[in-house]
């Protein structure tokens, strides 16, 4: 067996051909992940279930998703890249339909794992796809098409999914994906192909043993994080058996796949400065990417009182931003140093999350959608130098594993991000709300004042008991005061977490990938 340096290999299409081609399931696929959220209401109504039973329609599809998204790169080894890619936006549009056709939550849920398990593999595989499709000095352009997909779908899919909701049903949601699919995957068998070094291993075995690890420990952090709040995490047995078995599960697999010559996931990787580096600091910006998702509507709804459409239509200038960014970095990687550009995009960000930090209850809808538009620009110049850093110094033939670890890494930070934040912001509330109560004592002239001065208004106005009525109307205050509170406390704790991440883009190599190594 002999290890032979030979030149880069490269698509025989066009690479903006393959580049559409494989950005249209990716596209499609990242949308869906966000589109069902504001229509569960609709959804549990339709289906004669709660809206908390309703839940399971994100969940099932987020678990299994992050199940299959780590085998991705194993799997089109085994079986071939485009024939897998294939059939994944068979499953994943075939899916669809079941879940548009579903009459019980069981069904959906049943269609909404199996829509998972196609998806779950499009984006490593197609960022792996762009990335060989590309020289190393093109591949800003690359990442930044990329970019459009994973980072814009996530934001625009509550906007669409409310609009479709409204209009029509939420079973569009999912006839959406119909010829979208149709279409990605006629021009995947008209541009996509394997690469040699992808034939050259077809023969590997199967790591069953590594792949069971992977899933239930996956599988049981995902629905620990999905679940752990509304379960009141550790006082839970539930989510305290979860996440212990989580772990054993994760540790049984990281020493099973270091000990395996042709394992699941190939942690070795891992070894690598830049990936390494750039799989951690992947993490955090899902973290913050979908925290702040999660956390900006619900700083809208609760108090500032927008409906969902809206809510969904005020997070629009983040995916604006973040479109136009994606044109402007992709240009200026050949021109400028990756790592500047990645400490620029978090100086951007910390500089965002602290205008957001100091919003307050008077405030009109552009005050957030400016803030909103800087946030999603920002985050362009770090989605692709980090990107493209983090796979310069691996061989051509170490990208589509190391995709697939990075997408996972990244989709995991979401996870913990989303619930982290969450949590974090209701106990701050809980904190905020029992010291502003502490205030509110019969010995306070200053409180004494205002409630009699409420309690003559409201009784001019008619209202009964009026010194009740005042009391309520002061503790719904210190609710929005509280909540308001938690807020700011959050996001100065994202400005720290981005100011802290800004001088450590610095560490980056800038060293150009090794040559591919096929083996003979």
């Amino acid at each position: 067996m002999a290890h032979e340096p030979v030149a880069e290999w490269r698509p025989s299409h066009h690479p903006w051909l393959v580049t559409i081609s494989v950005l249209l399931a990716t596209f499609m696929e990242v949308l869906d992940t966000s589109i069902a959220n504001v229509a569960l209401p609709h959804i549990a109504g339709n289906l004669s279930a709660t809206v908390d039973e309703a839940a399971w329609v994100l969940t099932s599809y987020l678990v299994s998703n992050a199940i299959i998204l780590i085998a991705a790169g194993w799997m089109s080894s085994i079986f071939g890249r485009k024939r897998y890619m294939a059939f994944s936006v068979a499953l994943f549009t075939i899916s669809s339909v079941f879940c548009g056709m579903a009459h019980s939550l069981p069904q959906l849920v049943t269609a909404r794992i199996l829509q998972g398990l196609g998806g779950g593999g499009l984006q490593p595989l197609a960022q792996a796809v762009l990335l060989e499709s590309f020289p190393i000095e093109e591949r800003g352009k690359a990442m930044a098409a990329y970019g459009m997909g994973i980072v814009v779908a996530p934001i625009i899919g509550p906007t669409l999914g409310g609009w479709i909701t409204d209009n029509y049903s939420w079973r569009w949601l999912f006839y959406i994906n119909i010829p979208i699919g149709m279409v990605g995957l006629f021009m995947q068998q008209m541009f996509l192909e394997d690469p040699p070094y992808l034939r050259r291993v077809a023969g590997s075995r199967l790591d069953y043993m590594g792949f069971g690890l992977m899933a239930l420990g996956v599988g049981l952090l995902q629905l620990v994080l999905d679940k752990g709040q509304e379960l009141d995490w550790f006082s839970s047995h539930w989510i305290s058996w979860g996440a212990v078995l989580s772990a054993a599960f994760l540790i049984a697999f990281v020493v099973w796949e270091l000990r395996q010559k042709h394992p699941v996931a190939n942690l070795r990787l891992l070894k690598n400065l830049n990936f390494g580096l750039g799989t951690a600091f992947g993490g955090i910006l899902g973290a913050v990417l979908y925290g702040t998702t999660a956390l900006l509507p619900m700083f809208m709804q609760s108090l500032m009182g927008y409906p969902a459409l809206q809510c969904g239509l005020a997070m629009t200038p983040r995916g604006i931003g973040s479109m136009f960014s994606m044109f402007v970095v992709g240009r200026v990687t050949k021109l400028v140093d990756n790592r500047f550009l990645l400490m620029l995009g978090f100086l951007g960000m910390a500089a965002t999350m602290w205008i957001l930090s100091g919003l307050s209850l008077d405030i009109a809808p552009r005050n957030i959608s400016w803030p909103l538009v800087l946030n999603g620009f920002c985050m362009g110049f770090i989605f692709v130098p980090l990107t493209t850093l983090s796979m310069a110094t691996l061989r051509q033939d170490e990208i589509y594993q190391a995709t697939s670890i990075y997408a996972l890494l990244r989709n995991i930070g979401g996870s913990v991000g989303i619930a982290s934040l969450v949590a974090m912001n209701l106990r701050r509330a809980q904190v905020h709300q029992v010291t502003l109560v502490s205030h509110l004592t019969p010995t306070s002239p200053l409180f004494q004042d205002r409630l009699a001065s409420i309690s003559a208004t409201l009784g001019n106005l008619g209202v009964g008991e009026p010194l009740q009525a005042a009391y309520q109307m002061v503790y719904r205050g210190v609710l929005q005061q509280a909540m308001l509170l938690s807020f700011m406390d959050v996001f100065r704790i994202l400005v720290f977490i981005c100011l802290l991440c800004a001088p450590l883009a610095w560490i980056f190599q800038r060293g150009r990938r090794r040559a591919t190594l096929i083996v003979d």
